[in-house]
């Protein structure tokens, strides 16, 4: 069998719940589990610095070394020409496919970016509050086995929409060169600086600069182990979007879905692997069906092999008493995908807190956001959505306040202010108030 069933009155129950919320939140599956036993927090900072002190040497020498690359310091930049003539080779039909989905996200993104509010007035007082874009974004597109084209799309659209004024990209020249793919997407969103660089030492070059590439404010896009490692080094060099680990869902099922489909959309995930995927489901017969189809639709897959490592090692179907203690676990689990297929998906969609993003109904599965509906598919992993959500747009602003006073309402105020000046014995605070006298 290539997914194990767990129901609720098998005494093994409580701890592979908890050894797969460990799963889910990171633990088999972090960055050590990525890459064996390597010391992946050392191995990220030594790369740091050798970027940090060594510019353009440094990042093609490593570029060239860890992914088979013959990269010279001049070749970092990828020649505009050259973006453009991957475009040039895009199938005419595919090309379109391309430009429906970028509609698609560009909207979206536009609908739910947020305007400036009205300023909070209290006599001469006014209080508000400014959004501004971020100036300058490095983004990060995954190669290699990893490689997800449609990441460009996802990460550099919803930064265009922010008005973000200037975008650098970069991507693991695996075997020499970026993907075509990744090059020519780039190209039709109009981004002329790509460099071809990858793992940590591409986060490296963004958040220090060298002497061809210029530092950025702020790093969004997923990848592997030592790419979340060193995004995570960098905090507070520059932002970051969060810190990605293996991708995961979780189906809430009742005995509404055709197994079938609920087979699919567990492999569908599971063709990530590293990840995991899981069901919780009221229906005894939904979950043994779903078990033996699996085996049955992993036959014929191009990742087979993967797929199912992953089901067998990191994935359940879990039986579930009713569908309470199915949301009670999807909120536990906090995960980045969740599906809902149940006769009142609304029901269920009252009482989840914690996703990154929700599909609901039969005919919503996961792929759908992958490439096409709208929303971005960079998501929080590892049980962060109890406090992170979906990367957009808004995500490549910043709040400013903005405070203003006129002279009466400072006098108002003096004497409040001053105290709490005092009281901290900051007095050079309260004579900055005192100091402009009982106004007009």
């Amino acid at each position: 069998m290539a997914i194990r069933v767990i129901t609720t009155d098998d005494p093994l129950r409580d701890r592979d719940v908890a050894a797969l919320r460990e799963v889910l939140r990171g633990g088999a599956l972090s960055a050590a589990g990525q890459a064996g036993d390597l010391n992946v927090g050392k191995i990220v900072a030594q790369i740091l610095d050798q970027v940090r002190t060594g510019g353009d040497k440094a990042v093609s020498d490593l570029t060239s070394r860890l992914d088979q690359a013959d990269i010279t310091p001049a070749g970092i930049r990828v020649p505009v020409d050259m973006i453009e003539k991957a475009r040039s080779s895009l199938e005419p039909a595919f090309l379109e496919v391309i430009r429906a989905a970028a509609d698609n996200i560009r909207q979206y993104q536009e609908s739910i970016l947020v305007k400036d509010p009205p300023p909070v007035k209290r006599g001469g007082r006014e209080l508000g509050l400014r959004y501004t874009p971020v100036r300058r974004v490095g983004i990060y597109v995954p190669g290699g086995r990893a490689l997800y084209p449609s990441t460009v799309l996802m990460t550099v659209i919803p930064a265009q929409v922010a008005g973000v004024g200037e975008i650098a990209m970069a991507s693991p020249p695996t075997g020499g060169e970026i993907s075509p793919m990744a090059l020519a997407l780039a190209a039709e969103l109009g981004i002329e600086e790509v460099y071809r660089m990858g793992g940590a030492q591409a986060i490296a070059a963004m958040a220090y600069g060298t002497e061809s590439v210029r530092s950025v404010d702020k790093i969004a896009g997923p990848g592997n182990a030592f790419v979340a490692e060193a995004k995570r080094q960098v905090l507070g060099q520059v932002g970051i979007d969060s810190i990605a680990g293996p991708s995961e869902v979780f189906i809430i099922a009742d005995q509404t879905p055709p197994a079938e489909w609920v087979a699919a959309d567990l492999i569908a995930q599971a063709e990530h692997n590293p990840g995991s995927a899981v069901l919780a489901t009221t229906s005894p017969e939904l979950a043994e069906k779903v078990a033996a189809i699996i085996d049955e639709q992993l036959e014929g897959l191009s990742r087979r092999e993967a797929a199912s490592q992953m089901l067998a090692d990191y994935s359940a179907i879990i039986v579930v008493p009713d569908l309470d203690a199915a949301c009670d676990l999807a909120n536990d689990f906090a995960s980045e995908h969740l599906q809902v297929m149940t006769s009142d998906d609304d029901a269920v969609l009252a009482k989840i807190r914690n996703a990154g993003a929700v599909f609901l109904g039969m005919h919503s599965p996961v792929p759908v956001g992958d490439y096409f509906a709208g929303p971005s598919h960079v998501l929080p992993t590892g049980g962060t959505a109890r406090f992170f959500g979906p990367l957009s747009c808004n995500d490549f602003l910043k709040a400013t306040s903005t405070i203003r006073y006129d002279a009466a309402s400072l006098y108002e105020d003096a004497a409040s202010v001053a105290e709490f000046a005092s009281i901290e014995g900051l007095t050079g605070h309260a004579r900055a108030i005192e100091i402009r006298g009982k106004g007009e």
